[in-house]
């Protein structure tokens, strides 16, 4: 399961104001990593995150900070969820760029989606960046 990728949901969004970057994953198998996008496995973490999201926002005005690329899921090796991310997301919530962290999060991905909602759809992914 060592080289078996992980699968990360994550959104970069402001609660009254500040940073915050709430994220969920799995290890997923390896024959998952094959398939076209993240499926079912996806779709329930980007679910998971959202419902986070939506009772965060109890706390106060919830707000997306970039746009279409603030809500994304990662397929990333497991060692770098380990050691890279949780730097790359403290440098970020301590006033980081966003566009620094974005290209970081490209650089470390094996693949990534950003995640899309329409009215009446199910959730889609579109191949990121």
């Amino acid at each position: 399961m060592a080289d078996a990728p992980y699968l990360v949901a994550l959104a970069l969004v402001e609660l009254q104001g500040q940073r915050a970057l709430p994220l969920t994953g799995k290890s997923q198998a390896a024959a998952a990593s094959q398939a076209p996008d993240p499926g079912d496995q996806g779709r329930t973490l980007a679910l998971e995150l959202l419902l986070r999201l939506w009772q965060r926002s109890d706390a106060g005005a919830l707000q997306r900070v970039a746009g279409e690329e603030s809500l994304l899921l990662l397929e990333i090796p497991l060692e770098v969820m380990g050691d890279q991310l949780p730097i790359l997301k403290a440098n970020w919530l301590a006033g980081g760029e966003t566009a620094t962290l974005l290209a970081s999060l490209a650089a470390i991905s094996l693949r990534a989606w950003r995640i899309t909602i329409a009215k009446y759809e199910p959730i889609s992914f579109h191949a990121w960046p």
